[in-house]
């Protein structure tokens, strides 16, 4: 029942170091189930001692023509990053989105540089807002805060 079009999200998050099963993040942006934008999380990379991996621990998604593996594919490291600071990769973390126009940046805990920044990959000016799972996974989620601007 939100609608958001510009402002900050935080969120706190906990996923698990459980490789390509757990993804836990927030969709924005949203229209429906299937429509909207996503920045999401792969606890289990946190940490992961092969950089490629560690770098593709926080994702932008905009479904349902930009999903993960088309940006993977078409965008490599554009739209994927590591995280910094590293949190645990089974315990909890706070994550903040700002959306300003369509600039996306995602912080982790008290980070002050971003670790994520991307533009966005749709000319929506604003939707619902929802938690994110994928593939199946499961997540904790805790004091969602959001400010419009």
């Amino acid at each position: 029942g939100s609608d958001f079009a510009e402002g900050t999200i935080e969120i706190d998050l906990r996923g698990r170091n459980l490789p390509g099963a757990s993804f836990v993040g927030l969709a924005f942006h949203g229209v429906d189930d299937a429509t909207y934008d996503a920045v999401y999380f792969r606890a289990f990379n946190f940490k992961n001692p092969d950089i490629p991996r560690r770098a593709r621990a926080v994702q932008y998604i905009s479904h349902p023509q930009f999903t993960w593996d088309k940006l993977r594919r078409d965008f490599p490291g554009q739209y994927e990053s590591a995280v910094n600071p590293v949190p645990d990769s089974d315990g909890w973390f706070h994550a903040r989105i700002v959306v300003t126009g369509s600039l996306i940046s995602v912080y982790v805990n008290d980070a002050t540089a971003p670790s994520l920044v991307v533009t966005a990959l749709h000319n929506r000016s604003g939707g619902r807002v929802g938690l994110w799972v994928g593939n199946g996974s499961d997540g904790a989620f805790a004091n969602l805060k959001i400010s419009r601007q």
